[in-house]
């Protein structure tokens, strides 16, 4: 692990929690990040009937209780449920009371802020540069990842990192979804609520507290470095 952990003397259930928490947070918001670059560019700019539906389903996440995520997520992928019984028979996805589940349940709870950052960005792109790349002969697809996706990379970096730090602080849902297993699907908040369910367990909480402090905090900070400097690096190319 990175050298700082060093000093915080983690026991080996500590380590296992917070390696657990990046591989999930990690899955989680790469697997999402394509969907969300789709959605937000689908709300920023196109028009059609059920979009404002699905704006809110996107952030219904931020609203709803987590434990009602947890559980919808059980009824729908649990193993008994028609759609987590199908997907584990044909594909080999298991994910009730798997890390995979956990990582599922963290992406549809970062899923809201990693969409809002992106569509920001998509809208505050000048359509201008857009329309100058069409006038040259570029296609629809090639103006979007030439133009476009480049114009909103600050909110896609922003929005990434955002999202990630969610995930890394993700409990109510999916506790419910996977509960709390050692080694298996404990992560950080599971973990500090563990601890704190023990007598002796103040100190470790207290040392995932303040670590699960220092990667959020970092987290923000990094976001707006780079959004920051990728914008200035856009602004002098264009």
């Amino acid at each position: 692990m990175i050298d700082w952990l060093v000093g915080f003397n983690l026991s080996a259930a500590e380590l296992s929690a917070l390696k657990l928490s990046v591989q999930v947070s990690l899955v989680a918001c790469l697997c999402s990040l394509p969907l969300g670059i789709f959605i937000a560019y689908a709300l920023a700019r196109w028009r059609f009937p059920g979009r404002e539906v699905l704006n809110g389903l996107v952030h219904l996440p931020l609203i709803l209780p987590p434990v009602v995520t947890g559980y919808l997520l059980l009824q729908t992928f649990g193993r008994r449920a028609p759609l987590g019984a199908f997907l584990e028979q044909t594909l080999g996805l298991t994910f009730s009371f798997r890390w995979t589940g956990a990582a599922l349940a963290a992406a549809i709870m970062a899923f809201p802020l990693m969409v809002r950052a992106i569509r920001l960005s998509f809208e505050a792109a000048d359509p201008k540069l857009e329309q100058a790349a069409s006038t040259l002969g570029a296609g629809r697809l090639a103006v979007f990842f030439t133009v476009t996706l480049p114009l909103a990379l600050p909110g896609i970096l922003t929005g990434t990192i955002l999202s990630f730090a969610k995930a890394m602080g993700e409990f109510g849902a999916t506790i419910t979804f996977v509960s709390n297993i050692p080694g298996q699907t404990q992560t950080l908040p599971s973990a500090i609520y563990a601890f704190l369910q023990s007598p002796t367990g103040g100190d470790a909480a207290m040392r995932l507290v303040v670590i699960s402090i220092i990667i959020s905090l970092s987290a923000v900070l990094v976001s707006e470095i780079l959004a920051r400097r990728i914008s200035r690096m856009i602004g002098q190319s264009t």
